[in-house]
């Protein structure tokens, strides 16, 4: 006969369910895109305005 029974798994760590959002908290991480975005709207402005 199959044994039906579940066996007890480990509850998942909080560690590894966080998601992209916990990933955007992260300060270095936004300090990046900060610039990043810094950059591209200066490239944007001076394409619009100045050329």
């Amino acid at each position: 006969m199959v044994d039906t029974t579940q066996s007890e798994a480990a509850p998942p760590d909080d560690d590894e369910r966080r998601g992209c959002l916990f990933a955007l908290s992260q300060p270095p991480l936004m300090i990046f895109l900060a610039v990043i975005g810094c950059l591209l709207l200066m490239a944007a402005l001076h394409d619009l305005l100045l050329l």
